[in-house]
């Protein structure tokens, strides 16, 4: 009963709807922080909240059945990259230039990697909607590069605020924190049988970030 109740369109939508508008308006706050800065940490920052927005927003479609083949891919390379954004963001932080360069790399080859593992297994991407949420099985390359992209992504977003935190004692730190890992762990709850929960991850997700932002 708890599951339909989750996965109802209107339950779906309400959520969705709420989190793109959450989403949308705190890459609005963070793309202005970067106008008045030039700040090249808020710069990664704002392009992968930004990236959330688009895909909360695809989230929309889907739940009204709009859904195709390219939707589909799309959906699954920006939630990848989105955390991507992030972790660039972050690595602004550190102060050793062989490390960011490092990363630069990894994370170039890593995308380049994983967009061709979605083009070349498009044809079996076929349809992971069921019920109106994102639910189905990743085709398996697909799955792995994805996972390539994001852990190391999450671990640096984690380390650099946790660092960030040790230094300045700040609750919004923690926040951020929170947030991160709950946005980073929701894109894999419908692949381990629990895709209701992807909606209400987002969302608390989201609001973790606001505080953390704000």
């Amino acid at each position: 009963m708890a599951f339909e109740i989750l996965t109802s369109q209107a339950a779906v939508l309400a959520t969705t709807i709420v989190t793109f508008i959450l989403t949308l308006g705190l890459s609005i706050v963070i793309t202005q922080r970067y106008m008045r800065r030039r700040s090249r940490p808020l710069l990664f920052w704002s392009a992968g909240l930004w990236m959330f927005a688009i895909t909360v927003f695809e989230e929309i479609l889907f739940a009204y059945g709009i859904y195709s083949t390219f939707l589909i891919a799309s959906y699954l390379f920006i939630v990848a990259l989105l955390v991507e954004a992030l972790a660039l963001g972050s690595m602004q932080l550190v102060e050793s230039r062989r490390i960011r360069l490092t990363y630069y790399g990894f994370a170039t080859i890593t995308t380049l990697v994983l967009l061709a593992a979605l083009v070349s297994e498009s044809g079996s991407i076929g349809n992971i909607i069921t019920e109106y949420v994102v639910y189905g099985n990743i085709p398996l390359l697909t799955a792995l590069f994805s996972t390539l992209v994001t852990v190391p992504a999450a671990v640096i977003l984690v380390a650099v605020a946790a660092k960030s935190y040790l230094k300045r004692k700040s609750s919004k730190m923690l926040s951020i924190i929170a947030g991160v890992i709950i946005v980073s762990a929701a894109g894999t709850l419908y692949i381990v049988q629990y895709p209701a929960f992807l909606y209400i991850a987002e969302f608390v997700g989201i609001l973790a970030l606001w505080y953390g932002f704000i």
